[in-house]
């Protein structure tokens, strides 16, 4: 199978970890696979044969979109693909576009709980939509085609597992894109008042709010207490992971949260907001946060500080990469032209 996907960008965040998992995954089942993109680090990560071609696919901009899709109609003429697979709002404009121009079925994967505004009328005449849990479903119900199927982001199994802590230290975790979206404002404002405890936060990823983040740690007096790592790779964030206390997931929204699948499946302890994506592999009087609540947030990192408690998840429904690459390929079978 000949497969274009089409992402915004490449450098770091859920939506291109989920892709390059799956990428890795169709690959070594044998499909032919294009990435277009407009570039990022993470593509150092993909398999030599996978084909990459740069376009500016993030651009909210007709015009811009209507030049993706003309170019990559071009391209087509020599790679000749089967199934056209958007990730995100403005790939899926590019990949109807394209799907018109050269009459290839297309997909989109919808990741996060989007706005509900005129930019999602693509999702409505997509060949087909993958949400990734019951919440974004149930969140994009009105502009879904008919075709629509639920499959969960799948993790890679992960090398290492968490080591048990048996000091006083509390080691506090955050990872992903630095955006108001992420809610990290929360936990420094909650660990302003738990100075008497003895803890470190170390903050992973990059993003807009970097500097605004660090120079509210640095008001709140937190500056020798909370370290920016940036951007890390799968492995360095693996290791983080098995280092840490406790995962913080303070996020206002999110439509699964694969953070927070990587930490459960490491045995990581986790707080979370209470959102409806994590409702789906949470356990019963699972304990989490109010979304946003600063009170909140400060009590349940106190009570894990003073006596371990974090939230409760059920690992046995978090999937597997392969799991979901399958799953994906039989839904492909469902666009692809008879033999």
């Amino acid at each position: 199978m000949r497969i274009l996907y089409i992402v915004p960008g490449f450098d770091e965040g859920g939506v291109e970890v989920h892709v390059l998992n799956l990428i890795r995954e169709m690959a070594t089942r044998g499909h032919e696979i294009t990435l277009a993109n407009s570039g990022g680090r993470l593509e150092s990560e993909l398999p030599e044969n996978v084909r990459i071609i740069h376009l500016p696919v993030y651009r909210k901009n007709l015009f811009t979109m209507l030049y993706c899709s003309r170019k990559l109609a071009e391209l087509n003429k020599n790679f000749h693909w089967d199934v056209i697979h958007a990730h995100s709002r403005v790939p899926a404009w590019v990949a109807w576009i394209l799907s018109r121009r050269i009459k290839v079925k297309w997909l989109m994967t919808a990741h996060a709980l989007y706005s509900l505004n005129p930019g999602l009328i693509a999702l409505k005449h997509a060949d087909g939509v993958i949400c990734v849990s019951e919440a974004v479903k149930h969140h994009l119900q009105k502009y879904l085609p008919d075709e629509n199927i639920i499959i969960q982001n799948g993790i890679v199994p992960p090398k290492l597992k968490h080591k048990a802590k048996i000091n006083s230290h509390v080691k506090f975790l955050t990872v992903g894109r630095l955006t108001r979206l992420k809610g990290i404002d929360v936990v420094l404002l909650g660990l302003s008042e738990l100075k008497n405890y003895d803890w470190t936060l170390d903050i992973i990823g990059e993003g807009p709010q970097h500097r605004e983040l660090e120079e509210l740690a640095n008001n709140l007096g937190l500056s020798e207490r909370v370290k920016f790592h940036g951007a890390k790779d799968k492995s360095e964030i693996e290791f983080f992971m098995s280092e840490a206390s406790c995962l913080l997931f303070p996020s206002h929204s999110e439509g699964m949260g694969l953070v927070v699948l990587e930490a459960v499946a490491e045995g990581l302890p986790v707080l979370a907001s209470d959102l409806e994506a994590l409702h789906e592999i949470a356990g019963e009087n699972s304990g989490l946060i109010p979304d946003g609540d600063i009170k909140a947030w400060c009590e349940a990192m106190r009570k894990f500080l003073s006596d371990g408690v974090s939230c409760k998840f059920n690992p046995e429904k978090i999937i597997t990469v392969h799991d979901m690459a399958v799953k994906i390929e039989e839904y492909y079978g469902k666009f692809l032209p008879p033999a």
